[in-house]
């Protein structure tokens, strides 16, 4: 642990994120700043997702929020981004891509499976739920969550179920939260310039998808 250089690039990004902003944005992105240090201290956080906490924070406050980071939902969740403005409230989970070892020989299944139990796990949570990635990952969203819950079939719900149990069952996803599961928003982390982008996620999915079929015909 290195609380000296994680203090000093925490500090570096508050710094760029808080240029031409009000008094009260300066304060709220510096206690987010802070309460990493904090965090980091208690080996809770690593510098390289507390960037991107930082970030999507910082682009939250710019819009009227008041934002917490790592805040317990209950005794085994805990969020990235808790954020809230008047009576709503905001979570937003960051995903970066990483699977672990164990996992070498099923990437994508498990992937795909991580990103749709958060759907169905924090959404309940809250008002609105949002996804995040750097720029240089690609979320694999199950267009199921981008139908109501009305139009959701059985037999989606229980393709998404089956994936899920294939790697979470301590808890596990119940299908009621698979079927009122809610995405509203996703949000490209530009490291680098220091800003998030929102993107809703039919866009964002549209977009991926076109991606993918570019690289097919490339290849």
């Amino acid at each position: 642990m290195d609380i000296e250089k994680f203090t000093d690039d925490v500090y570096t990004v508050a710094e760029k994120l808080t240029q031409e902003k009000t008094p009260e944005m300066k304060a709220r992105i510096n206690f987010v700043r802070e309460r990493l240090i904090e965090l980091y201290q208690k080996n809770l956080v690593k510098i390289n997702h507390s960037v991107l906490e930082m970030i999507c924070a910082s682009s939250l406050i710019s819009n009227g929020y008041s934002v917490d980071i790592e805040k317990h939902l209950s005794d085994i969740l805990v969020c990235d981004v808790f954020a809230t403005k008047g009576d709503g409230t905001f979570i937003m989970e960051i995903e970066t891509g990483f699977t672990p070892p164990d996992h070498a020989l099923d990437t994508i299944d498990y992937y795909v499976a991580r990103i749709a139990s958060k759907i169905a796990r924090y959404s309940q949570f809250c008002s609105k739920f949002a996804l995040a990635t750097p720029v240089v990952g690609i979320l694999p969203i199950p267009r199921i969550f981008l139908k109501p819950p009305s139009k959701r079939t059985s037999d989606e719900i229980k393709k998404i179920k089956d994936m899920c149990d294939r790697f979470y069952r301590n808890p596990p996803i119940e299908t009621d939260d698979i079927l009122n599961a809610r995405l509203h928003s996703v949000y490209l982390i530009n490291i680098d310039k220091c800003f998030a982008k929102q993107l809703d996620p039919y866009s964002y999915v549209d977009m991926i998808g076109r991606l993918q079929e570019t690289s097919e015909l490339d290849l």
